[in-house]
């Protein structure tokens, strides 16, 4: 898990510093390693031809991070959705990056298969996906149906099928969010939280 790679001041997020931890703050972060799985939908690719998922490979390994697991899945609802929950119970894990199957043809059910494991849904990512696709295709961005969210603590994020959306959703967003250092805030210092619900039912019980 993340868990044990974060140093002891994390998971504090956006918030206040007072004077005391200003020194502190202040220090420089170390980069932290995640773990991330790649998974392709599509009912034609094979790892050989599949350029999405190796644009997605080669950017999170040079980047630093390590590749968890790589797969292929049709576009099949169970399919996916049997593939993503072994994945999201693997404490191996932290991230599940998917491409394809965002759009809007018959066989386009990522979204549908994916939102309903989300216990949150993270909409900014679709805002930001679509502002930074509109800047690069304009009124086309309008086709994809880019989506992310939380499930059992692991971070699921569903990009288009073409390697350039990959390419452009790795380079201008889950790069930096999936950057301990990226300032004000990231989503790898909440990773340790993003289970409380899950700890506190356990507890209840």
């Amino acid at each position: 898990m993340v868990h044990d790679r974060l140093p002891k001041r994390h998971g504090r997020g956006l918030q206040y510093v007072p004077v005391d931890d200003v020194t502190a703050a202040s220090e420089p972060k170390p980069f932290i390693p995640l773990n991330i799985a790649v998974l392709t939908i599509s009912d034609t690719r094979s790892l050989a031809d599949d350029k999405s998922g190796t644009t997605l490979a080669d950017r999170l390994i040079g980047a630093g991070h390590k590749l968890a697991a790589r797969d292929i899945v049709s576009d099949d609802v169970e399919a996916i959705q049997a593939k993503l929950k072994l994945w999201i119970a693997e404490s191996g894990v932290d991230v599940v990056i998917t491409t394809g199957g965002t759009g809007f043809t018959g066989r386009d059910v990522t979204p549908e298969a994916v939102e309903p494991l989300f216990e949150k849904r993270m909409d900014g990512f679709s805002i930001a996906f679509h502002m930074m696709s509109h800047a690069k295709i304009g009124m086309s961005t309008i086709q994809s149906r880019a989506t992310a969210g939380v499930a059992g603590a692991t971070f699921i994020f569903c990009l288009p099928g073409s390697p350039g959306a990959c390419r452009d959703g790795w380079d201008e967003i889950l790069a930096h969010q999936l950057d301990y250092r990226t300032k004000p805030c990231n989503f790898v210092e909440i990773m340790p939280r993003l289970d409380e619900h899950l700890k506190r039912g356990k507890a209840k019980a």
